[in-house]
């Protein structure tokens, strides 16, 4: 692979740089306001109302919360690029290591998941579209692009719900919840990725569909090639970088997605713990936990319109 070495390539690195700095200033200034912008008092609110004044005011002195906003920012800003993220008010752990023990099982749902996707999308995609091709099969592509709107309009957790009471309560193939062998993993894997395959899949076969139709592929039909190497050395590489960009936003719903998925089937990650630190009112737990999921969503996009600078420069470098 050629990596571009035109003034153009440093241009576009720049411009995506300063496009993460700026999204990553945003989030962080976004998830410092949440707590003040939360009606009544969110200390008060974490430790109940039936909590001595004085045992209020002390929390609120521990996290800093009666100094002036503008020196809260500078502390949080400070604190932040230290790598501390605050001090969970009900645990009374450090936000990072919570949020370091709980990583891993989000990241690992979060991957599996994708990987599945693409796993199923990508040949499903290529069949349909050798069997729809040219008008071809019209109840095939009928049934094909209904069950995808169906599917892929029904919610993840939804999806969960459904699994455990086929595959868990009636024929106990898969455990109920928890995170315990690698038979844990299906079901969750599974909710998370159906969706995001069905809609990966549909626009594979388009862009296949189009691939199909371009000049190279017609040379490379004319010099008598086998079908099979038609579609997959010819076709099948240009259709699945066009639809790499979906491909990483699919991943950055997947990684947003666990947060409901997590509950679901009591998984031990961030999904879960962001969710009983709202109810719980610890802010600075969901403060932490928004933090994470929201960097690696930028991080992924980043990433994924780097690597398609690097497959088709032409077109997205020339965006900057």
């Amino acid at each position: 692979m050629k990596i571009p070495t035109s003034g153009r390539w440093p241009r576009f690195a720049l411009r995506r740089a300063a496009r993460l700095l700026v999204s990553l200033w945003v989030l962080v200034t976004a998830a410092f306001l949440m707590i003040h912008l939360v009606p009544g008092d969110p200390v008060r609110a974490a430790l109940g109302p039936t909590a001595p004044a004085d045992l209020v005011l002390a929390r609120k002195q521990e996290l800093g919360l009666l100094e002036p906003l503008w020196r809260q920012y500078v502390t949080f800003l400070r604190h932040l690029l230290n790598g501390e993220l605050g001090v969970s008010i009900s645990s009374r752990l450090p936000v990072g290591e919570t949020i370091a023990q709980r990583l891993p099982a989000t990241a690992q749902l979060a991957v599996a998941a994708f990987l599945l996707a693409v796993a199923v999308a990508v040949p499903v995609g290529v069949v349909m579209a050798m069997l729809t091709r040219r008008g071809r099969g019209r109840r095939t592509e009928l049934a094909f692009t209904g069950t995808n709107v169906v599917v892929g309009a029904i919610p993840d957790f939804l999806l969960g719900v459904g699994l455990v009471y086929l595959l868990a309560v009636q024929t106990h193939l898969f455990p109920v919840a928890g995170r315990d062998g690698l038979d844990s993993y299906v079901l969750p894997v599974l909710a998370l990725a159906i969706g995001p395959a069905a809609v990966l899949s549909r626009i594979v076969r388009v862009e296949m569909l189009a691939v199909l139709e371009t000049d190279y592929v017609r040379t490379a039909r004319a010099k008598r090639l086998t079908s099979l190497r038609v579609h997959l050395v010819h076709a099948l590489p240009n259709a699945v970088t066009a639809s790499l960009t979906l491909g990483g936003l699919l991943l950055s719903s997947l990684v947003a997605g666990t947060v409901l998925v997590e509950n679901v089937f009591a998984w031990p990650g961030l999904g879960s713990s962001i969710v009983s630190s709202i109810v719980a009112k610890d802010y600075p737990m969901v403060q932490g936990t928004v933090l994470v999921y929201g960097a690696g969503v930028l991080l992924v996009n980043t990433l994924v319109d780097v690597v398609l600078a690097l497959l088709d420069p032409r077109s997205a470098i020339g965006e900057s």
